[in-house]
């Protein structure tokens, strides 16, 4: 089962960052860093289930959202808490190095 959830319209984005602990990626279908981060998000939503919920945006279907991010390249990772954007991240992540932003992203948000 995937744990890794898609937005799939603004009410819905607003609802996922709305509470909460999220880790928003922003992406496209194109991206290849994109498609490399993908299985390493399914494997970090299953270590922190119930912590933390990863998200998936799509940058082409929803343009407005990422303008209002200023995303400007994918993959892009925004670390929300209860609907604030705290930190960014562009590019690819390995697992660990993925763990220990979004851990460092708590940080800054406590």
């Amino acid at each position: 089962m995937k744990m890794v959830k898609y937005v799939e319209s603004i009410d819905e984005f607003k609802e996922y960052v709305g509470s909460g602990k999220v880790v928003m990626d922003f992406y496209a279908e194109w991206c290849g860093p994109c498609k490399m981060l993908t299985p390493v998000l399914e494997e970090v939503s299953k270590k922190l289930e119930g912590q933390v919920r990863i998200v998936k945006c799509d940058i082409d279907k929803f343009p407005e959202i990422a303008s209002a991010f200023k995303v400007m390249s994918v993959p892009t990772l925004i670390y929300f808490q209860d609907g604030k954007a705290i930190t960014a991240m562009s590019g690819y992540m390995p697992e660990p190095q993925l763990l220990n932003w979004i851990s460092e992203a708590q940080k800054k948000a406590a």
